[in-house]
């Protein structure tokens, strides 16, 4: 037994090379896989009832119970491979614990289509008679390739983020390892087996050898279809900012009404706040506020038909307002720190106070100056933290997305139409319309606007504007 580990995972796909992987396994000494064991139709193999005794139905029922039977029962070192689509309560048990290892394999996707879909053509999923092999041609779906990258990538990309939030690594065999006794030996030591090969299992044959351009019947249609994709995400907007937490304690309930705000800070959120409370008459200091996700889970399970909303406001307008509120004025709430540091460090032209010399050139100056700063903060490049005040919105509701989507994403400029008609689709039949954002203070906004701050912050907040389609400001 590992001194490391307690058991192992196969993060796999339908074929990549798995079965392969799982033969060459299950040849060392000490290693025993046990093929899909949470697999939604069958349990291990297709013609399997059990492993080690635990059939499909306790397995559906606990699959705790087979993780712990593999551990103790294996010979060896026990483990299974896991497929996306396979039972999703496995992957909190095993990737929150370190005592499991993990190893990735991975296939370029194109390959891997173009395999899975002559396996579906001739029903020939493993080869162990290179005499029975049998060919097809097939025809290369654009649509369908698409859903089949995204759910792999999906799921590669959800894999590495949850190692890197628990502080955990995996061993990463691609496709193309699979040939290597070298790297089959390195992955025995891995899992902390002193037992090496001096060849690869012979039992599985290749399935599909020859070129794409034999196997696929369109091939031409699939260069075209692939040229117009982007293989290396180089037109993807650039993302540096940290991932941001789903900031559940900031989230407003009505005191009656069904209704959920998840606010965007710097946005406008006292007017929705009073709005919300106008609706059952009630002071806006009167709203739960605080929740915790358990309160929250509480809160909508008794709110039977609730509906949740958040409110996106143009990244200029917000950018403004998180500058006056936090940075440029004194008082409750704002940054006095990082003030300190953006006059120091950074150079932003900020007055020592604002008084009667104070003026929209001044004003201008230092909110260009602040505008820089945001250029290299939400790029990475500062110490200072990406604050919820001025982080992208995509990012923020992209937070939210960890415990809820909000039902409706509205925007500032539409919420006299929106808001109400929200209202109305929880039995609100008269609701009044939300306040009118004050304009900022000092300085308005709209003394200030012109090509070159529009042209600045639309270079900042670039994913902001392509996620909403936000146009120039006013």
């Amino acid at each position: 037994m590992s001194e490391a580990f307690d058991y192992f995972v196969v993060f796999a796909e339908m074929r990549t090379g798995s079965n392969f992987l799982e033969a060459n396994l299950n040849a060392f000494d000490g290693l025993q896989c046990h093929g899909e064991a949470f697999n939604p139709h069958f349990i291990g193999y297709p013609n399997k009832t059990e492993i080690l005794g635990v059939t499909q139905a306790m397995r559906d029922g606990d699959p705790g119970l087979l993780i712990n039977t593999i551990k103790e029962f294996s010979e060896g070192l026990g483990g299974f491979r896991f497929f996306h689509d396979h039972d999703q309560r496995v992957l909190d048990i095993v990737l929150d614990d370190p005592r499991c290892a993990k190893i990735i394999l991975t296939r370029n996707p194109a390959d891997s289509y173009v395999s899975w879909k002559i396996a579906q053509a001739t029903g020939q999923w493993k080869l162990t008679n290179v005499k029975r092999r049998k060919d097809s041609k097939i025809s290369f779906d654009g649509v369908e390739f698409e859903k089949h990258v995204t759910a792999l990538q999906e799921f590669q990309v959800f894999l590495l983020n949850r190692l890197q939030t628990t502080g955990q690594t995996a061993f990463y065999v691609a496709y193309e390892d699979l040939q290597s006794v070298e790297v089959m030996n390195g992955l025995a030591r891995y899992l902390g087996v002193e037992a090496q090969l001096e060849a690869l299992d012979d039992t599985l044959k290749k399935q599909n050898p020859s070129a794409l351009v034999d196997k696929v019947a369109n091939f031409e249609d699939m260069q075209t279809l692939l040229a117009g994709g982007d293989a290396f995400n180089l037109t993807r907007t650039p993302n540096f900012e940290p991932r941001r937490g789903p900031g559940v304690p900031g989230f407003v309930t009505g005191a009656h009404v069904p209704l959920l705000y998840m606010p965007i800070r710097s946005g406008p959120e006292a007017d929705v706040v009073n709005w919300i409370a106008a609706l059952d008459g009630v002071e806006a200091e009167t709203l739960a506020v605080k929740h915790n996700q358990k309160s929250l889970r509480q809160w909508k399970r008794a709110k039977k038909g609730h509906r949740s909303f958040t409110v996106v406001r143009h990244p200029v307008a917000r950018a403004h307002a998180a500058f006056c509120a936090r940075i440029l004025n004194r008082g409750p709430g704002t940054f006095t720190e990082i003030r300190k540091t953006l006059r120091n460090f950074y150079k932003v032209p900020l007055p020592g106070q604002v008084d009667d010399d104070y003026d929209r050139r001044i004003h201008r100056e230092a909110f260009v100056g602040f505008l820089e700063f945001l250029r290299a903060n939400l790029a990475g490049q500062t110490s200072i933290r990406v604050d919820a005040n001025w982080a992208s919105q995509a990012a923020v509701i992209q937070g939210m997305s960890v415990f809820a989507l909000p039902d409706m994403i509205i925007r500032e400029a539409e919420m006299d139409s929106y808001l109400p008609a929200l209202a109305r689709q929880v039995g609100y039949l008269k609701p009044g319309k939300p306040d009118v954002a004050k304009a900022d203070n000092p300085i308005a906004l709209s003394d200030i606007y012109d090509d070159e701050i529009e042209a600045l912050v639309s270079e900042i907040y670039q994913r902001d504007y392509m996620m909403f389609g936000f146009k120039r400001w006013g």
